[in-house]
């Protein structure tokens, strides 16, 4: 469901925008709301969620999509973890569709879908790799890299129970914003993938915005 926010980004605590292919990540806290911003539309912004007093309590797709009995997500939708907690509610949103089931791009991956020659192309796994080993204060590692959301994407579900990559439902400035529900490590990877329309072949920055929970 699309809903706009009232939050103004005037007011906002932080904001930053992210690099084609870099990453992002932060500790959100507890009542503080993030908006992720396609600046140029039909980008994907790779997502992870963690427990921050407990890393291995990270967001499941499974968990989510089970209690919520829908593959997308969108305004209302609830972020759970693998012990069931609640990381985090999408509270506004100006595109009404999030992929929570076609992961991320991943050297292997991109070989087997598309070529051998694309096995070295940078993609979404280098880049959580990269911020785990370059910001070791969040306790992060190798096998903390999950499941995770691709906001912005747009990966159909088949008659036949398969995926599809097709081109992404966003436009330009349209936003996803989460509003934590205690405090969570946020991971992006600003998706560098080339090979598929998730962001129409040609990668582009995202920008993130930060509020404090007492500004609504």
């Amino acid at each position: 469901m699309r809903r706009e926010s009232e939050l103004l980004p005037g007011e906002a605590l932080r904001r930053q925008v992210i690099p084609a292919g870099d990453y992002w990540i932060d500790i959100l806290d507890q009542g503080q709301c993030l908006r992720i911003v396609d600046v140029e539309g039909n980008q994907s912004a790779d997502t992870l969620f963690f427990n921050a007093a407990d890393v291995s309590d990270h967001y499941s797709a499974v968990d989510t999509v089970r209690a919520q009995r829908n593959v997308y997500l969108s305004t209302g939708s609830k972020l759970l973890s693998t012990s069931g907690n609640l990381l985090a509610e999408l509270v506004a949103d100006t595109v009404g569709r999030h992929d929570t089931i076609g992961g991320a791009c991943a050297s292997e991956s991109n070989t087997v879908r598309y070529a051998l020659e694309k096995r070295t192309m940078h993609s979404c796994r280098d880049s959580f790799l990269l911020a785990v080993a370059h910001n070791d204060r969040f306790g992060l590692g190798k096998r903390d890299i999950t499941h995770n959301i691709n906001f912005f994407m747009n990966v159909p579900v088949t008659p036949d129970g398969g995926l599809e990559f097709a081109d992404g439902l966003s436009g330009p400035g349209q936003y996803v914003e989460l509003r934590a529900a205690m405090d969570v490590i946020v991971l992006i990877s600003n998706c560098p993938q080339l090979n598929n329309p998730c962001n129409a072949y040609n990668p582009t920055p995202i920008e993130v915005l930060i509020w404090e929970s007492d500004v609504r």
